[in-house]
């Protein structure tokens, strides 16, 4: 089997204090911390287990994950196993970087996020050209506030050329066309994260070979519908994947809508859905015009 599964634990502590975020600045007891840590623990260990299947595996936690030593060895760990095709993780970028010395480069990517004014810009890019130098494969984004924009074409400027600047529509955010092309003009993509996606009754790969998984085991098609499918570690879920048409109004948030079988993205991500990178970075910066008709008649974001 060929399986991509979505992982958050328990964790729920951030280093940041981002304004747009629920989980900003949360302190997690020792006692959590030492419950996710467990449960992570035995994620990678039946991810090790699994050798007749290849894995993809995207780590999403709540809060920041890789300033935790088990992450970091968990990752590297984890891309030196044959049978995972890829292991990534969101992240805000805070950690130090030695740590991917011992990773497997082929393997591990990173999801980078920056927060302006949660750490000098001057450091956020210091940090992504280390990662530059020693060959992480990384994607570099930013939340789509009016506030971020001059910071977004900075970095566009700054980065080089081969690394995939996206962008996130805000949270309850609507945006003028012409601020939407401003936007676009840095992610050429952004039509895509603009609006919400209709998705009630459309197909989707989650439930088939893409789920979810917390920190207990309990699987899940998505991140975003509740409804269980079984458990990973008795192997009950096995039973559940099937096709099965999206049960929600909407979809919009990319790790959701990129299975999306009605959207292109599977494609224009080819071999970098996890970690948010484009298959040819020419292309992406030309969006058809039939494609930003159509992305423009979609629904506007709810608040």
């Amino acid at each position: 089997m060929d399986l991509t599964i979505l992982y958050r634990g328990p964790l729920a502590s951030c280093d940041y204090d981002c304004p747009y975020c629920p989980f900003a600045k949360r302190r997690d007891s020792r006692a959590q911390l030492t419950a996710d840590r467990d449960a992570l623990e035995r994620f990678a260990a039946w991810a090790g287990a699994q050798k007749d299947d290849r894995l993809s595996l995207l780590f999403t936690p709540w809060g920041e994950g890789l300033v935790r030593s088990w992450y970091r060895q968990t990752l590297a760990e984890l891309s030196r196993l044959s049978h995972v095709r890829r292991v990534a993780i969101q992240t805000n970028l805070s950690c130090r970087t030695d740590w991917l010395d011992t990773a497997d480069l082929d393997t591990l990517a990173l999801w980078c996020t920056f927060h302006p004014g949660q750490t000098p810009y001057d450091r956020f890019l210091a940090k992504c050209h280390d990662l530059a130098i020693r060959g992480v494969r990384h994607s570099v984004g930013v939340v789509g506030l009016p506030e971020h924009l001059e910071h977004a074409r900075r970095l566009r400027a700054d980065l080089p050329a081969h690394v995939y600047l996206w962008v996130n529509a805000a949270e309850g955010h609507t945006y003028t066309d012409a601020e939407a092309d401003q936007w676009t003009a840095l992610d050429p993509l952004f039509p895509y994260s603009r609006h919400p996606h209709r998705s009630a009754g459309l197909p989707c790969r989650t439930g088939v070979s893409v789920i979810s998984v917390d920190g207990e085991g309990t699987v899940r098609r998505c991140h975003f519908v509740r409804s269980e499918l079984g458990n990973l570690y008795d192997g009950s879920y096995r039973r559940a994947l099937r096709p099965r048409a999206c049960p929600l109004a909407v979809c919009d948030c990319h790790i959701g809508y990129v299975h999306l079988e009605t959207l292109p993205l599977y494609d224009v991500f080819a071999g970098g859905v996890l970690e948010r990178i484009p298959a040819a970075m020419p292309a992406v910066q030309h969006l058809s015009a039939g494609n930003r008709r159509s992305l423009s008649r979609r629904p506007a974001r709810r608040a």
